[in-house]
């Protein structure tokens, strides 16, 4: 059995959750450790007690800086009495950082390198940016794999920016579905004047996209509702309560278990807002969000933004709805035309294509994890990163924040 030790940035994200679930699915045992941004007691993994280094706060950089360093200075006390694992996984460049100690205190342990999103200030193009990428590139020159949830990333910055010269292995948002007990999607019926109901469940971090739905819901007098639910990043937003509050037509209606509540949230709405503006003209171009999966595994029309990697992959299935850009203008004509029949038009092509493109079943959580048992074995050079899959069920060779 194949001990993995995963170093997260953030204990209380539901996503970190998510990968340890498909971890132990996959025949894997996991030692959970890192930071803790916040209390989300909706991510806490039953049998799992998490080693925790510390707390850390969203948007303080410096603060997060100290507390990494703070963390590596007292590293063999907080790893004293564990066992050896086999392999480190690494979430993020801060836990990166601290996977290179944990590997010396074990007596050298193969990492891998999970980045699932780019931070802007690793695409700087000023001393900052430069800094970092020397971090990430100094840091990561050990580590023997890279693991990242969209073609894109590698494309656009692990092979033309970034110093890791690892393998790569595309590891997309899927939903986790473990048991085969999720029903099929089924053609909806709506009720007959009922308002259309766009989901954004999350990470609820970017204040352009409510600022568009929320002009775009007034402008539909009622006809357009929004729900919002997951973790609202509040230091992106002045006073997120009181925006919600003021708004006729937005609810914010918490937190949810991932995957166990998917399926009753998706039922609820008849889209998913699958838009980002929050690193707009970089990250948000390139990412595959987990709500663009969940929504189409769950019967939800993805509304997407031409141009980026999320409209490719939903005109990839013919699914969804494409806007041609972010004016409230294009959002309100598309739905303006829409009628029920139009709606039933794109919900029967979605049912048509399964559910197997959105979800990650215990193969592919086993792939995974023998995928990681191969780092323990001698590493053989490679030049630059090479994108294995685009799936992790075909891999042999295999987004909240």
């Amino acid at each position: 059995m194949l001990r993995v030790l995963y170093l997260v940035h953030d204990l209380s994200d539901p996503a970190v959750r998510r990968r340890v679930l498909m971890l132990t699915a996959g025949g894997a045992t996991v030692t959970l450790a890192g930071f803790r941004r916040g209390e989300n007691r909706l991510a806490e993994i039953e049998g799992v007690t998490p080693l925790e280094f510390g707390a850390t706060a969203d948007a303080r950089f410096a603060q997060r800086l100290l507390a990494v360093a703070g963390a590596a200075s007292r590293l063999p006390r907080l790893l004293a009495g564990l066992a050896r694992p086999d392999v480190i996984l690494a979430r993020n460049l801060e836990m990166l950082a601290l996977a290179n100690r944990a590997s010396r205190h074990f007596g050298g342990v193969p990492i891998a390198y999970e980045c699932l999103d780019v931070h802007r200030l690793l695409l700087n193009t000023g001393l900052a940016g430069k800094a970092l990428r020397a971090a990430e590139r100094h840091f990561g020159r050990d580590a023997r794999l890279l693991v990242t949830s969209s073609p894109a990333f590698v494309e656009h910055y692990f092979k033309p920016l970034s110093g890791i010269r690892a393998p790569v292995h595309l590891l997309e948002n899927q939903v986790l579905e473990l048991d085969g007990s999720e029903p099929a999607m089924q053609t909806r019926t709506r009720p007959d004047g009922a308002p259309w109901r766009i989901g954004w469940f999350g990470a609820i971090r970017c204040r352009k996209s409510l600022d568009l739905l929320a002009a775009f819901t007034r402008h539909m007098e009622g006809r357009v509702e929004v729900i919002l639910r997951g973790r609202p990043v509040r230091s992106e937003f002045d006073d997120f309560d009181g925006l919600i509050a003021r708004e006729p037509y937005l609810r914010f209606e918490g937190p949810y278990r991932n995957p166990e509540d998917l399926s009753v949230i998706y039922a609820d709405v008849d889209f998913a807002w699958a838009v980002d503006f929050f690193e707009e003209g970089q990250n948000s171009l390139w990412l595959l969000p987990n709500r663009l999966y969940e929504g189409c595994r769950h019967g939800a029309l993805p509304i997407v933004l031409d141009g980026t990697e999320t409209a490719r992959l939903a005109m990839q299935h013919g699914v969804g709805i494409k806007l041609a850009d972010a004016r409230l203008e294009t959002l309100a004509d598309r739905f303006t035309a829409f009628d029920e029949a139009a709606y039933q038009a794109f919900h029967a092509h979605l049912v048509a294509t399964g559910p197997r493109p959105w979800i990650l079943d215990r193969a592919d959580c086993a792939a995974f994890v023998q995928r990681l048992a191969t780092l323990r074995q001698p590493a053989t050079p490679h030049p630059a990163p090479s994108l294995i899959a685009s799936k992790v069920a075909s891999e042999v060779n295999c987004h909240d924040r």
